[in-house]
């Protein structure tokens, strides 16, 4: 389909991204690699006015050692992610997730940022920086609040709805280092480069994280697997808990008793890999 008709605007700055969103507030939307914008335009499920786009940002792309964690840029390509050297020597859970996103047109494109600030329920990113523990900053106008840190736990807030005020530009992730800590990514779907039908997210580094994807309408922390896992309870009877309390969707690749049943497995999976990598 073709989406309806908008206004083009380039930013040449984070800066000057801001001073647009200021400028076009509800009307304007940001445009970063597009793969999660694009389609819903033309579906007409989103029709901005404006799109401002910050693809070019080279000042938003970069992976940085920030001493007990690591910074990466909202604009850094899913393909950067994956193959950072000091992603993979300090936080490899997040550079494996990032190697199983789409396919490499997709990877070469997509940006982290963008995916986290979608925040689709079904994405991987998003329940990686949960299980992690990490951390989003976003940037306004010094009229709007200025810059702010938000913990990953907070910020997502209903389907496709997150924590970023309309004139808030999401310029960072920071997620803790994690070493030689256990870790596992575990994901079901049909076909490769399908959304997870179900995916786990999983770290133990000293306490256990642990992220659900597409088992509601945000990325979910599995708080429940977490506290038995705390409490002592083995991998089979800590995943007994992964749908605790959770609503999963139905749709056409398998309904919410199949979902339950797929978190189960893939939670158990995902606390035995992580504890064997932890050893």
């Amino acid at each position: 389909m073709i989406p309806a008709k908008f206004d083009y605007r380039r930013a040449d700055s984070a800066d000057e991204a801001i001073a647009l969103l200021d400028e076009y507030g509800d009307d304007a939307k940001l445009l970063a690699g597009g793969h999660s914008l694009l389609p819903l335009m033309k579906l007409r499920l989103a029709s901005p006015a404006v799109l401002i786009d910050i693809g070019r940002l080279r000042e938003l792309s970069y992976v940085r050692d920030a001493g007990d964690h690591i910074a990466i840029g909202a604009l850094t390509r899913h393909r950067d992610v994956e193959t950072s050297v000091l992603l993979r020597a300090e936080v490899p859970l997040l550079a494996h997730a990032a190697s199983q996103v789409g396919d490499p047109q997709v990877r070469h494109r997509g940006t982290i940022g963008g995916s986290i600030a979608h925040g689709d329920p079904a994405s991987d990113l998003p329940a990686v920086v949960l299980a992690l523990g990490g951390t989003l900053v976003a940037r306004g106008s010094a009229g709007a609040g200025g810059e702010r840190t938000i913990p990953a736990t907070e910020f997502f807030r209903g389907f496709l709805e997150c924590e970023l005020t309309p004139t808030e530009l999401l310029t960072e992730i920071r997620v803790p280092k994690v070493g030689k800590a256990g870790w596992s990514f575990q994901k079901f779907n049909r076909r490769a480069q399908d959304w997870a039908i179900v995916g786990v997210a999983a770290v133990r580094n000293g306490q256990t994280g642990v992220a659900l994807v597409n088992m509601g309408t945000t990325p979910i922390r599995a708080t429940a697997v977490e506290s038995a896992v705390a409490g002592g309870a083995s991998a089979t009877d800590a995943a007994a808990h992964a749908a605790d309390g959770l609503d999963p969707p139905s749709d056409l690749n398998a309904s919410p008793e199949y979902r339950r049943h797929l978190a189960t497995v893939l939670v158990r999976r995902a606390l035995e890999e992580a504890a064997a990598r932890g050893r």
